[in-house]
């Protein structure tokens, strides 16, 4: 380190002192390169060499080596190597000799190793260095992969008799170049252009696709990419089976304030002859003034069972939608306009809402007098149904609602939270083409209610945390009669989440009535070793039985089943979770069991629902396992038990190292309807990484693998 320190400083003074000094720029003075070695030493006042450990910086190119000489009259640095030439934007040349100009722009390397972007290798027997852009490589292997004393032949290779690198479009051209798997020639190309790993959009082909269904047969896509300036691309995918010939598309744009995407698809099949058939998906968002996001979502489709054939969704209804939304801290605003499209075979979209309508607005204040907090919503809701026919078929509804809740809590002295609730809604309706209804009919429902809360804390020697907390909340809410029909609250759920709410109808068309009292209790300890369990149980009494709710809600007769929820969270991101509802015989009418895992080796998601009511069984699970730094295993399944038949099942394997990526799968849908049969779909698809695809990560990016 001394004989590097006293050789940096007699450097400096020999380049910096009089005329004669030594400048590597002779042209830009103000980048002047500094070198440090072991032992610098001057001859006849024109030839300056170093040896032992050479470094030499210009800017921001770095140089390592064995020796340097360094000629004033040529301008020349002949070089020794081992050499390690990393440039500006981390392009790393490894050489045994060289021949360079003093700004190390221009030039010859021999025996050298070009790495790109730490991913791809270019061995070649000499590299020209050209304006510091263009490096030009003869007689050269490329790959992405790691190349064992064990095992020296790459698992693929490109050999090429010269490559260009323009390090400014970030390509590479290839000329007579071969590719080889395992040293076995595969495919020739006279001309060849690929973008390097340091590129991320290019025009171009990206990774083909074998793909195969049991409808279409087997098939290949080979996507192309095609930038449209900056901001804007799009992908056409060309696929061609012996049932179907199709073009795939997408079509993005950024804006200044907003983007958009467009993806579908134009079909002609064997499925159904002399008919073109497609698919329109889109989607975008944009920021306007004041704070406020237009989105839109396009879906279209020419037949049911056009998606589901080819696998681009498993959607049966399909919504186009313009929304407007602003959201701040105490306001919200949204309005929506959404066309419905139905592809189950079950449904006439001339008896369904067509067309639907919202509009919503709310404001969060402090009322000046009374204290507590306030929300003020109004909200303007319409569909329309196509068919003409009187009564429900045909039934068209236009309703606004105007509400105002109030909740003001007090802290008692023993801890306990008492709480002060009030709530005013005002419904108006305009029903048309059901004369079961009134044209037109309004309502007023106040509602009034308290509420007590003791939450309870204890703090063990050993850090763990217990909080219990009972709740006890008495409601009114005056009964009003329906007359309009209930088309927004028809599906009632009863959990942990709507246990205290004022009413347990997700729609305005129904609003929960009544004298009832909800009871519960929640119990959670939390542990310093990082698991957690939580528990909570709950039931509502009612003075008397409205009929308010259908059986499956757990919400009938003057007494709700009883809710229980459990929820465990323990290290390693391993979560249970289990929702029942049961009644005072214990015997349970509704149960859902969830896991949910996920660490560096598993990512696991399971979950059962059992209803009584509604004869449902249903088991999923969607997971993957890392079997290797290499190999990952997924699947998915979901089984119904009141058949006894599996409705999806997919597995898949994926190989992934520091060179390539193979991902193979396998699915089979087999539920059916008048549009669709039963599908088994295969996909396999082969990249190799370090041409602009993402290089590995983790391990397998570091180790040298002997392959088999």
């Amino acid at each position: 380190m001394t004989r590097r320190f006293v050789s940096s400083l007699f450097l400096v003074a020999l380049l910096f002192v009089g005329g004669s000094g030594y400048s590597l720029a002779q042209e830009a003075p103000s980048d002047v390169a500094t070198l440090v070695a072991d032992r610098i030493s001057a001859e006849g006042g024109a030839t300056l060499i170093a040896e032992g450990n050479v470094e030499v910086l210009f800017g921001t190119r770095r140089l390592k080596a064995q020796r340097i000489t360094y000629s004033r009259d040529g301008g020349k640095l002949l070089i020794q190597g081992p050499i390690t030439l990393v440039d500006e934007n981390g392009t790393i040349i490894l050489a045994n000799s060289a021949e360079l100009d003093a700004d190390l722009q221009n030039g010859v390397l021999r025996s050298a190793r070009l790495v790109l972007d730490r991913q791809l290798q270019l061995a070649a027997a000499e590299i020209n260095r050209v304006d510091g852009r263009y490096t030009q490589l003869y007689k050269t292997v490329a790959s992405s992969c790691q190349v064992c004393a064990a095992n020296p032949v790459p698992l693929w290779q490109i050999r090429a008799k010269r490559i260009v690198h323009d390090q400014k479009e970030q390509q590479l051209y290839f000329s007579n170049a071969q590719l080889r798997i395992m040293d076995f020639p595969v495919f020739y190309f006279p001309r060849l252009r690929l973008p390097d790993p340091t590129l991320k959009r290019a025009t171009g082909f990206l990774v083909p696709k074998i793909a195969s269904t049991s409808k279409l047969g087997l098939g290949l896509k080979v996507p192309y990419f095609i930038t449209l300036g900056d901001h804007a691309d799009l992908t056409l995918t060309p696929y061609l089976s012996a049932q179907t010939r199709s073009l795939e598309f997408r079509v993005r744009k950024a804006f200044r304030t907003g983007n958009v995407e467009f993806n579908g698809a134009v079909s002609r099949d064997d499925l159904i002859p002399d008919r073109t058939r497609g698919y329109l998906f889109g989607s975008g968002t944009f920021n306007l003034p004041k704070d406020f996001i237009l989105g839109f979502d396009l879906e279209t489709v020419t037949d049911p069972g056009y998606l589901l054939e080819y696998g681009y969704s498993d959607k049966d209804r399909l919504a186009s939608d313009l929304t407007l939304l602003r959201a701040r801290r105490d306001e919200l605003i949204t309005a929506s306009l959404t066309r419905y499209h139905s592809l189950r075979s079950a449904e006439d979209n001339r008896t369904i809402p067509y067309l639907v309508g919202d509009a919503r607005y709310e404001f969060r204040f402090v009322p000046g007098l009374i204290g507590g907090q306030a929300d003020f919503s109004f909200e303007a809701h319409s569909h329309y149904r196509r068919s003409d026919t009187p009564g429900m078929d045909g039934r068209d509804v236009l309703r606004a609602t105007a509400q105002l809740d109030w909740r003001k809590s007090w802290t008692l002295r023993n801890g306990m939270i008492a709480s002060a609730i009030s709530a005013v809604s005002a419904d108006f309706y305009n029903i048309e083409q059901d004369p079961a209804f009134p044209g037109s009919s309004s309502r007023i429902t106040p509602s009034f209610g308290a509420e007590l809360r003791w939450p309870l804390v204890k703090v063990t020697d050993g850090g763990v945390t217990h909080t219990l907390e009972p709740v006890v909340q008495l409601l009114w809410t005056k009964k009003t009669a329906a007359t309009h029909p209930n088309e927004d609250s028809t599906l009632i759920e009863f959990d942990e989440g709507n246990l205290f709410a004022l009413s347990r109808f997700p729609g305005a068309d129904r609003r929960e009535q009544g004298t009832r009292a909800n009871l519960g209790v929640s119990w959670r300890r939390v542990d310093p070793a990082g698991w957690s369990l939580g528990v909570t149980v709950g039931k509502v009494f009612r003075t008397e039985n409205l009929g308010q709710f259908a059986p499956r809600s757990g919400l009938t007769g003057t007494s709700s089943d009883w809710l229980a929820m459990v929820q465990l969270k323990l290290p390693k991101n391993l979560s249970l979770a289990n929702r029942a509802l049961f009644g005072d015989d214990l015997r349970f009418t509704t149960n859902e069991t969830r896991i949910d895992w996920h660490n560096d080796r598993w990512n696991l998601s399971s979950s059962y629902i059992w209803v009584a009511a509604d004869h449902t069984s249903v088991w999923t699970m969607d997971g993957a396992v890392k079997l290797s730094d290499y190999w990952t295993a997924k699947a998915d399944w979901r089984f119904d038990f009141e058949t006894g038949k599996a409705t999806k099942a997919g597995v898949g394997m994926e190989y992934r190292n520091e060179c390539i990526a193979v991902d193979f799968s396998l699915s089979r849908r087999f539920t059916s309807s008048s549009s669709v049969d039963p599908t088994t779909r295969f996909g396999l698809t082969v990249a190799l990484t370090g041409f602009g695809t993402g290089g590995a990560t983790g391990p397998t990016a570091k180790q040298c693998r002997t392959y088999k």
